[in-house]
């Protein structure tokens, strides 16, 4: 079973705290094993009903992590929790 969580940042054009935090979680990766996705929620009705006034949100393996700022400290150890819930095939 894969121990590589799926990262997912939800973010708009335009949105300046999106471009800060898509920022971060790209430099997380240069030291950090984790998959990416970068999801715009920008003329899709459902995502911007769900995440226009919470964006960015950052997502590790479906959980929601962060919305509007990305703190290092519990990026780090929210993904060490989802590698470790990955690699006992609890998630």
């Amino acid at each position: 079973m894969a121990s590589i969580p799926k990262v997912t940042v939800y973010h708009a054009e335009g949105c300046h705290l999106c471009e800060r935090a898509l920022a971060q979680v790209r430099a997380f990766g240069n030291d950090l094993e984790f998959e990416l996705e970068e999801v715009a929620i920008d003329g899709d009705p459902e995502l911007e009903s769900r995440y226009r006034e919470l964006i960015p949100v950052v997502e590790i393996e479906g959980e929601q992590a962060f919305t509007y700022y990305v703190h290092e400290a519990g990026f780090r150890r929210r993904l060490e929790a989802a590698q470790t819930r990955l690699r006992e095939g609890s998630l």
